[in-house]
C-alpha cells in the first residue's frame, strides 16, 4: 500500500507529566496505472496507426516527470550560467522539447543507436550521462563528458552518437532515405519540428509543412511532440515497424522551444512572448504530465513537489562541481583524436604529446 504519512506531535503539560498524542494523516492508495486517451497521429503510407488509448503506470509517470523535470532544471541553470559567462561558445537549450527524448527513450532499448544534432543536452542525460558530468562539459572543465573539449554541441554516451554543430551533418536526408528504402534498414528517422528555423518561421521557409511526408515512398506519422505518451506510443508503434523488417520510417515530432535557437538569439524578434507563453499554459510537457497523474490520483502534490526539491538540489550540486573543478590542462587538448596511438607525425606536424602550458 503506498501512502503519505504525515505525523503531527503535540505535548500538553499535566500534573502527571507531559501526554503525547500522535495523529496520523493519510492519502488514499495511489492508483497504479490508468488508461488515457492520447491525440491521433497523422499517416502517410501506413495502413494502421499507433494506439490512441494508452496505459501508463505510476512507477512510468513519476520516472517520465523526473526525467522532463531534470532536464528542465538544467537547461534553465545552463541559461544562467551561459549569462553569467561561465559557459562560453554555442549553446543550444532544449526546454519546451523534453517530451520528444523522454517518450522516444521510454520505448527503444539502451542499445539501439541514437544520433542527433547539436540540441543535444536532453539526450545526452537520457542515454546515460549524469547532470554533473553534462554541466561540467558545458563550462569545459575535466570532468565534462567529452573530458570538457566538447562543449554544448560535442556529447556523447554509449551507442548516442551527438550532438553535431553542423547542420544536416547526421547525413545527406534524402539520399539516407533512398538508401534505407532500398535496403529495408530499421532506421527510424526523427524531424523535431519546433516551428523556428534558426529565426524562421516553417511557414515562411516551407512550401510544404508536412515534414512526416517529405519521405515520400517511406512511411511516416505526424505526432504531438508535447505530450509524452504520443511520443512514446508513437515510437513503440515505429520501432516495432523497423524491428519486423518493413524497413525505415519516419517520425515528425510537433513541439516547440521556449529559448532561442542559440543563446546568443533572444527569440522574440521573430515571435512574440505572448505565442511563449501560450504554449507554456496550453502545452507545456510537464504540466501536462502533472495534471493527468493529480487528476487520475496516480501521485499527490506533495510528492511531485518533493520530486522538485531532490531534482533542483542535484542541479545546484552539479552546478557547483561544473564551476570548481579544474580546466584540462593544455598538453591533453589534442588528445583523444585517434582511436589508436597516431603516427609519429602526422602530415609533417610535431606530436601533440609536446604541446605544454606556459600560463
Amino acid at each position: 500500500m503506498l501512502t503519505n504519512i504525515s505525523n503531527v506531535l503535540r505535548a500538553s503539560a499535566s500534573r502527571n507529566g507531559a501526554a503525547v498524542v500522535i495523529s496520523a494523516r493519510t492519502y488514499a492508495d495511489f492508483t497504479t496505472q490508468a488508461t488515457f486517451e492520447i491525440k491521433k497521429c497523422d499517416v502517410h503510407k501506413l495502413d494502421e496507426t499507433p494506439a490512441t488509448q494508452v496505459v501508463m503506470t505510476r512507477e512510468e509517470g513519476l520516472q517520465y516527470y523526473r526525467t522532463m523535470q531534470t532536464m528542465r532544471r538544467m537547461e534553465l541553470k545552463a541559461d544562467q550560467l551561459y549569462k553569467q559567462k561561465i559557459i562560453r561558445g554555442f549553446c543550444h537549450l532544449y526546454d519546451g522539447q523534453e517530451a520528444c527524448a523522454v517518450g522516444i527513450e521510454a520505448s527503444i532499448n539502451r542499445n539501439d543507436h541514437l544520433i542527433t544534432a547539436y540540441r543535444a543536452h536532453g539526450y545526452t542525460y537520457t542515454r546515460g550521462g549524469t547532470v554533473k558530468e553534462i554541466m561540467a562539459e558545458l563550462t569545459g572543465r575535466r570532468g565534462g563528458i567529452a573530458k570538457g573539449k566538447g562543449g554544448s554541441m560535442h556529447m556523447y554516451c554509449k551507442n548516442f552518437y551527438g550532438g553535431n554543430g553542423i547542420v544536416g551533418a547526421q547525413g545527406q536526408i534524402f539520399e539516407t532515405y533512398n538508401m534505407a528504402a532500398l535496403w529495408k534498414l530499421p532506421v527510424i528517422f526523427i524531424c523535431e519540428n519546433n516551428r523556428y528555423g534558426m529565426g524562421t518561421s516553417v511557414e515562411r521557409a516551407a512550401a510544404s509543412t508536412d515534414y512526416f511526408k517529405r519521405g515520400e515512398f517511406i512511411p511516416g506519422l505526424r505526432v504531438d511532440g508535447m505530450d509524452v505518451l504520443c511520443v512514446r506510443e508513437a515510437t513503440r508503434f515505429a520501432a516495432d515497424h523497423c524491428r519486423s523488417g518493413k524497413g525505415p520510417i519516419l517520425m515528425e515530432l510537433q513541439t516547440y522551444r521556449y529559448h532561442g535557437h542559440s543563446m546568443s538569439d533572444p527569440g522574440i524578434s521573430y515571435r512574440t512572448r505572448e505565442e511563449i507563453q501560450e504554449v507554456r499554459s496550453k502545452s507545456d510537457p510537464i504540466s501536462l504530465l502533472k495534471d493527468r497523474m493529480l487528476s487520475n490520483n496516480m501521485a499527490s502534490v506533495e510528492e511531485l513537489k518533493d520530486i522538485d526539491v531532490e531534482v533542483r538540489k542535484e542541479i545546484e550540486d552539479a552546478a557547483q562541481f561544473a564551476t570548481t573543478d579544474p580546466e584540462p590542462p593544455l598538453e591533453e587538448l589534442c588528445n583523444h583524436i585517434f582511436h589508436n596511438n597516431p603516427p609519429v607525425e602526422v602530415r609533417g606536424t610535431n606530436p601533440w604529446s609536446k604541446l605544454k602550458s606556459v600560463s
